[in-house]
This record gives structure tokens, sequence and C-alpha cells, in this order.
């Protein structure tokens, strides 16, 4: 599994075991007593024209120094990157696979930190999968954190998640046929990360 941070392992495994056999779980599975150690990190996007936050922990809106209920999940980025960002945002919940990006924060001081980003699809029904459940958890301590507010994230690069939280990967043919299903549009998802997820070079390391 390509996630290196707690964080993210924790709450990846926690709703791959909400999913079950299925696809994602209900939004309503959630249970916040059993993900308090997390809960600053997470947050919560819905799908409309373009995927905005209904949620987001104390440390998101820390991070970025302001509340982000209501704001678009793209206004976090910087140069193009946010329109981007939406698309596979949207994609994880129209083919319900989870994805990880890899982003690097840049604050208005100067100072910049890697962070990891897991998108997991969430059901409002048994047939809408319409939201979408979300950590970002910097790579590192820093007491800049919160004090110097991101201007922006810069996407290094993203993959979509197979593997079952700890459970061993299974070849294809061992895989039933209603996952097969959702591994055939996840392979679309796949294609479309790849395309407009290209790496891009800033001057500096930094997007304009």
């Amino acid at each position: 599994m390509p996630m290196r941070l707690k964080t993210s392992i924790e709450i990846f495994n926690y709703w791959d075991r909400l999913r079950g056999a299925d696809p994602a779980p209900l939004r309503s599975q959630i249970d916040p007593s059993s993900i308090r150690r997390t809960l600053p990190e997470l947050f919560i996007l819905e799908a409309a024209d373009k995927p905005f936050f209904r949620l987001a922990g104390t440390h998101v809106c820390g991070f970025f120094g302001r509340e982000l209920r209501d704001a678009a999940f793209g206004s976090l980025w910087g140069d193009t990157q946010g329109e981007d960002a939406e698309k596979i945002a949207a994609g994880v919940m129209a083919h319900a696979m989870p994805t990880l990006i890899n982003a690097t924060g840049y604050g208005s001081r100067g100072n910049s930190m890697a962070f990891e980003i897991v998108l997991m699809p969430l059901r409002s029904s048994v047939d809408a999968c319409d939201r979408l459940l979300g950590s970002i958890a910097p790579a590192g301590n820093s007491v800049w954190l919160g004090a110097d507010p991101l201007d922006f994230l810069a996407l290094d690069r993203s993959r979509l998640l197979n593997d079952r939280g700890a459970i061993p990967a299974q070849s294809v043919e061992e895989q039933d046929s209603g996952r097969s299903l959702f591994a055939t549009r996840g392979a679309e998802l796949g294609h479309m990360v790849r395309r407009v997820m290209h790496l891009r070079i800033f001057e500096g390391g930094r997007a304009g």
C-alpha cells in the first residue's frame, strides 16, 4: 500500500472495514466515536457542480487558516490544479474508487510541507455514491503549521488505492463479480488520473 502516514492508514482501514463487500459504505455507518483520534484531520465532500466541503476537521481548517464548510475543494489548489483536483474527487464518487493524493502545501511566508490526502467514496443511500470521506495529514510536525496558513496545495502525484486495507491483495480471478464491475470503472478513473494529474514542474518548486 502506498500510504505511509498513520492517519491515512487508520482512516482507510476503518473505511475499508465498514464497506465490507460493497464498493463504499453508507454515510450513516460512520461513527465519530470510533475515529475520534483522526477527526481533526478528516473532511467530507459532497457532490455538486463542483465538490464542496460539507464538513472539515479543526486541523484541516487550521492548515488553511479559515473555515472550509461550503468551500469548493478546488479552492485549496494553486495554479490550474483546482479543476484537476475536483475531477479526481468527482471521479472517486462516480466510480466508487478510493484515491491517494500526495501534495505539497505552501505557506504565505515561504514554508512548505508534504501532505497525504486520502479520498474515499461514501453513499448517502444504497444507490447514490455522492459523498466522499477524506483525510489530509502532514508528513511531519512543524511549529509553523497553523501559524502560517497554507496559501495553496500543489499536486505531486495521485494513484488509486486498489488494495483492501491490510487484507492481502487478491488476483482479478479471485474477486467476485460485483467487485469486477467496479474494477472496470476503476480502470477508467485510473486513465483519467494519469491524464489530468500528470507531473508538473514549477520554477522553485512552487505553482504560480
